[in-house]
Protein backbone atom coordinates (compact mmCIF):
# COMPACT_ATOMS: atom_id res chain seq x y z
CA UNK A 1 0.00 0.00 0.00
CA UNK A 2 1.46 3.61 -0.83
CA UNK A 3 1.46 6.58 1.42
CA UNK A 4 -0.74 9.23 0.85
CA UNK A 5 0.63 11.70 -2.16
CA UNK A 6 2.24 14.35 -0.45
CA UNK A 7 3.15 12.42 2.82
CA UNK A 8 5.92 10.23 3.41
CA UNK A 9 7.69 11.33 1.03
CA UNK A 10 5.62 10.85 -1.74
CA UNK A 11 5.31 13.18 -4.46
CA UNK A 12 2.08 14.03 -5.82
CA UNK A 13 2.13 15.37 -9.80
CA UNK A 14 -0.24 18.20 -10.92
CA UNK A 15 -0.08 19.68 -14.01
CA UNK A 16 -1.31 23.60 -14.80
CA UNK A 17 -2.28 25.93 -17.74
CA UNK A 18 -3.66 29.25 -18.62
CA UNK A 19 -6.03 30.79 -21.03
CA UNK A 20 -7.18 34.12 -22.00
CA UNK A 21 -9.29 35.09 -25.11
CA UNK A 22 -7.39 38.38 -26.38
CA UNK A 23 -4.37 39.22 -24.35
CA UNK A 24 -5.59 40.93 -22.16
CA UNK A 25 -9.52 39.50 -22.27
CA UNK A 26 -11.64 36.66 -20.45
CA UNK A 27 -9.04 34.30 -18.91
CA UNK A 28 -9.25 31.04 -17.13
CA UNK A 29 -6.74 28.64 -15.20
CA UNK A 30 -6.57 25.11 -14.25
CA UNK A 31 -4.52 22.60 -12.25
CA UNK A 32 -5.47 18.70 -11.88
CA UNK A 33 -3.68 15.75 -10.77
CA UNK A 34 -6.16 13.61 -12.96
CA UNK A 35 -9.66 13.78 -14.30
CA UNK A 36 -11.14 13.09 -10.87
CA UNK A 37 -8.64 16.10 -8.93
CA UNK A 38 -8.69 19.74 -10.32
CA UNK A 39 -9.83 23.26 -10.11
CA UNK A 40 -10.57 25.66 -12.32
CA UNK A 41 -11.54 29.62 -12.37
CA UNK A 42 -11.76 32.65 -14.43
CA UNK A 43 -10.76 36.12 -13.77
CA UNK A 44 -12.86 38.91 -16.43
CA UNK A 45 -9.84 40.58 -17.49
CA UNK A 46 -6.76 39.41 -17.49
CA UNK A 47 -3.07 37.99 -19.75
CA UNK A 48 -2.62 34.70 -20.27
CA UNK A 49 0.85 35.06 -17.91
CA UNK A 50 -1.30 36.22 -15.25
CA UNK A 51 -3.74 33.01 -15.75
CA UNK A 52 -0.27 30.74 -15.74
CA UNK A 53 0.67 32.17 -12.80
CA UNK A 54 -2.88 31.98 -10.87
CA UNK A 55 -3.08 27.53 -11.77
CA UNK A 56 0.51 27.65 -9.97
CA UNK A 57 -1.06 29.61 -6.92
CA UNK A 58 -4.08 27.56 -6.42
CA UNK A 59 -2.42 24.27 -6.89
CA UNK A 60 0.60 25.03 -4.33
CA UNK A 61 -2.74 26.30 -1.95
CA UNK A 62 -4.60 22.96 -2.56
CA UNK A 63 -1.30 20.54 -2.54
CA UNK A 64 0.35 20.67 0.52
CA UNK A 65 3.15 18.46 1.19
CA UNK A 66 5.49 16.82 -1.56
CA UNK A 67 4.55 18.43 -5.18
CA UNK A 68 5.85 18.38 -8.51
CA UNK A 69 4.03 21.38 -10.69
CA UNK A 70 4.02 20.77 -14.47
CA UNK A 71 3.92 23.26 -16.84
CA UNK A 72 4.13 24.33 -20.81
CA UNK A 73 4.78 28.25 -19.29
CA UNK A 74 8.65 28.64 -19.75
CA UNK A 75 7.94 32.09 -17.97
CA UNK A 76 6.58 30.13 -15.20
CA UNK A 77 9.22 27.10 -14.87
CA UNK A 78 12.33 29.07 -16.03
CA UNK A 79 11.66 31.63 -12.91
CA UNK A 80 12.90 28.86 -10.84
CA UNK A 81 15.33 26.50 -13.60
CA UNK A 82 16.94 30.05 -13.99
CA UNK A 83 16.48 31.44 -10.64
CA UNK A 84 14.83 35.05 -11.88
CA UNK A 85 13.38 35.32 -8.62
CA UNK A 86 16.92 35.57 -6.68
CA UNK A 87 17.54 38.86 -9.17
CA UNK A 88 14.23 40.36 -8.58
CA UNK A 89 14.59 39.71 -4.67
CA UNK A 90 18.01 41.66 -4.62
CA UNK A 91 16.99 44.18 -6.61
CA UNK A 92 13.70 45.02 -4.81
CA UNK A 93 11.71 43.51 -6.50
CA UNK A 94 12.90 45.25 -10.15
CA UNK A 95 13.97 43.32 -13.73
CA UNK A 96 17.14 43.61 -15.10
CA UNK A 97 15.81 46.66 -17.19
CA UNK A 98 15.64 48.45 -13.65
CA UNK A 99 11.23 47.87 -14.42
CA UNK A 100 8.82 46.42 -11.46
CA UNK A 101 8.41 43.15 -11.57
CA UNK A 102 5.25 42.20 -13.57
CA UNK A 103 2.69 40.33 -12.01
CA UNK A 104 4.83 40.29 -8.43
CA UNK A 105 1.32 40.04 -7.04
CA UNK A 106 1.45 36.66 -8.52
CA UNK A 107 4.89 36.05 -7.85
CA UNK A 108 5.44 37.13 -4.48
CA UNK A 109 3.22 34.37 -2.64
CA UNK A 110 4.29 32.05 -5.79
CA UNK A 111 7.90 32.10 -4.40
CA UNK A 112 7.44 32.22 -1.04
CA UNK A 113 5.84 29.22 -0.92
CA UNK A 114 8.11 27.26 -3.49
CA UNK A 115 11.77 28.94 -1.84
CA UNK A 116 10.65 29.95 1.76
CA UNK A 117 7.92 27.59 2.65
CA UNK A 118 8.35 24.58 1.20
CA UNK A 119 12.10 24.39 0.78
CA UNK A 120 12.90 21.27 -1.64
CA UNK A 121 9.31 20.43 -1.08
CA UNK A 122 8.40 21.89 -4.38
CA UNK A 123 9.48 21.00 -7.92
CA UNK A 124 8.48 22.58 -11.40
CA UNK A 125 8.76 20.98 -14.47
CA UNK A 126 8.10 22.12 -18.07
CA UNK A 127 5.74 19.88 -20.77
CA UNK A 128 5.62 21.14 -24.31
CA UNK A 129 2.40 22.21 -24.88
CA UNK A 130 -0.34 20.95 -27.49
CA UNK A 131 1.24 18.01 -28.30
CA UNK A 132 -0.84 15.13 -26.68
CA UNK A 133 0.36 14.79 -23.50
CA UNK A 134 -2.96 13.87 -21.64
CA UNK A 135 -2.85 15.95 -18.64
CA UNK A 136 -1.42 18.80 -20.11
CA UNK A 137 -4.56 18.90 -22.65
CA UNK A 138 -6.95 18.11 -19.83
CA UNK A 139 -5.89 21.17 -17.50
CA UNK A 140 -6.03 23.07 -21.00
CA UNK A 141 -9.21 22.23 -21.68
CA UNK A 142 -10.16 23.32 -18.11
CA UNK A 143 -8.88 26.26 -18.63
CA UNK A 144 -10.26 27.44 -22.07
CA UNK A 145 -13.21 26.43 -20.99
CA UNK A 146 -12.84 28.55 -17.72
CA UNK A 147 -12.27 31.40 -19.58
CA UNK A 148 -15.20 31.16 -22.48
CA UNK A 149 -17.95 30.05 -19.66
CA UNK A 150 -16.38 32.82 -17.22
CA UNK A 151 -17.53 29.60 -14.85
CA UNK A 152 -15.68 28.11 -12.39
CA UNK A 153 -15.36 24.42 -11.81
CA UNK A 154 -13.88 22.05 -9.35
CA UNK A 155 -13.80 18.40 -7.82
CA UNK A 156 -12.72 19.63 -4.27
CA UNK A 157 -16.20 20.51 -3.23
Amino acid sequence: MHAPAGGDGVTRVVFTDGACQGNPGPGGWAWAENEHRFEAGFDARTTNQRMELHAVLRALGANPGRLRIVSDSTYVVNCFRQAWWRGWRQKGWRNSRGEPVANQDLWRPIIEQVVDLRPGEVQLSWVKGHSGHPMNDLVDRLAVEAARSQAAVSSLD
